[in-house]
């Protein structure tokens, strides 16, 4: 079985290098092709072009020819299909489902966040991707109750995200501290600053660790030093390119302060005290508002519905 793995690899993010550390791993009989923003080996290729410059390159046409040999097209975890930031994400891999379905192959959506949208415009594009869909699994109730409302004639499976189960399979030991984590993002603004200093007043910790999942993002590692130089306490900022790292620094955490999914995901998976600081409401960080969302039982179903869709044991 031969399928294209389609995300938002390639960026630097932690956690979506995670999710695809999690599929090359979970389903190793699968002969995996991915689609990257920056590939590297021969099995990445391109993501398709989504302006001129990129179309230009003619490095799409590797991508072509994958889409071509593979048997089918997942996409891979995250948040993909969601406006939140931007309404050009929901056209990016809405392109890149179109092609799919232009070419006869079977697209399913695993452990998908859907939603929320500021605009009807990225709605309609997602649904539109919902629609044909052979198969779909998401991580979260909000986005289940969201595809639910849309009437679709398949039913969708709700699930959990997969990185979960990566962070069960690592030995950590917890050595409990008195440090305060926090886990900004690049867009990361007077919100999450507030947050930070009131939980300094109050936990009055020995030292402050601000973390950054996506490192050689220049934006945010501006407001980890911003947010740094703000904090009169022991401060440092420690740069996380790995899952392993990530869980490392959140140890010896007594408390964890986070406006990234995954990295509140790691904490709460770590048994340690989370706010999480959403950016709106009914966002993916709304779904980690308390420990209870935490639901990873459910991880198995959707594991399980992509196995029966790709026809693997």
């Amino acid at each position: 079985m031969k399928c294209l793995l389609i995300g938002n690899f390639g960026v630097g993010n932690l956690g979506d290098e995670a999710l695809k550390e999690y599929f090359l791993q979970e389903f190793p009989s699968v002969d995996w092709t991915v689609v990257s923003a920056h590939p590297a080996g021969d099995a990445e290729v391109p993501r398709l072009p989504g302006g001129i410059r990129s179309f230009l390159s003619f490095s799409w046409l590797k991508t072509m020819s994958a889409y071509r040999k593979c048997d089918a097209v997942v996409f891979g975890g995250g948040s993909l299909f969601t406006d939140t930031e931007s309404a050009y994400a929901c056209f990016l891999w809405w392109l890149h489902a179109k092609l799919a379905f232009l070419l006869g192959k079977d697209v399913h959506l695993a452990f998908q966040g859907i939603g929320p949208f500021k605009t009807r415009f990225g709605e309609r594009l997602c649904l539109a991707v919902c629609k044909r869909a052979a198969s779909i699994s998401v991580r979260d109730a909000l986005s289940h109750k969201r595809v639910g409302e849309w009437g679709l004639t398949q039913n969708s499976v709700q699930s959990f995200d997969p990185v979960f189960s990566l962070i069960e399979s690592r030995k950590i030991d917890i050595c409990t501290k008195n440090i305060l984590v926090v886990i900004p993002r690049k867009n990361s603004g007077d919100k999450f600053t507030e947050a930070t200093q009131k939980k300094i007043k109050s936990m009055h910790p020995a030292s402050v660790r601000i973390l950054s999942m996506q490192s050689d993002c220049k934006s945010e590692i501006e407001f980890c030093q911003k947010l740094a130089s703000s904090i009169d306490i022991e401060c440092s900022v420690q740069k996380v390119c790995t899952l392993d790292e990530l869980l490392r620094e959140l140890s010896s955490a007594d408390f964890v302060i986070s406006e990234r999914y995954h990295g509140a995901l790691a904490a709460l998976a770590l048994g340690k005290d989370v706010e999480v600081v959403s950016q709106r409401e009914g966002d993916k960080l709304s779904t980690l508002q308390n420990q209870e969302d935490v639901n990873a039982g459910l991880l198995r179903d959707g594991e399980q519905l992509l196995r029966n869709a790709l026809q693997i044991e």
